[in-house]
């Protein structure tokens, strides 16, 4: 009995379909190249909050924080992370990564805004273009940087 021989055109449509096959769950994967995690800041927005605003008047403005206060509730964190990895599996590397505080009054009223991140290793304040000094404020920002290990 002959050996049925399929033809050119459905030989390359059968591999064709089978490496569509093998290939597809690739294409979940993550891809190579910048992205960004967490809260991306949007500087229109930011640039609504003023001093004396409610938290409520924040939280329509900004949304939900990553992570708030644990004393007091006086400071609202957005905590944001650009990654950068050369190819697919590659380990991440981080290459900006910022935490904008909101930081309130005892009244929940908007006392200053911060943007914080990183210039030169040290935690720097985009908004005021200065490194702050010590405080409570700025060593619960620089835990915050430093859990990604990037101080």
């Amino acid at each position: 009995m002959p050996k049925k021989v399929m033809s050119f055109t459905t030989r390359h449509l059968y591999l064709l379909a089978l490496g569509s096959a093998l290939l597809s769950p690739l294409a979940a994967c993550t891809t190579a190249g910048p992205q960004v995690q967490g809260y991306i800041i949007d500087e229109k927005a930011v640039a609504e909050i003023k001093p004396g605003l409610s938290a409520e008047q924040v939280l329509k403005i900004l949304g939900t924080p990553s992570t708030v206060s644990t004393v007091g509730n006086q400071s609202w964190y957005y905590i944001s992370q650009n990654t950068n990895r050369s190819f697919m599996f590659d380990t991440p590397k981080i290459t900006d990564q910022r935490v904008l505080t909101v930081i309130f009054t005892k009244a929940l009223k908007v006392e200053r805004i911060a943007n914080y991140g990183q210039k030169d290793g040290l935690v720097f304040d985009f908004n005021s273009n200065t490194t702050p000094t010590g405080g409570t404020d700025l060593s619960v920002v620089r835990q915050m940087l430093r859990m990604t290990g990037s101080t």
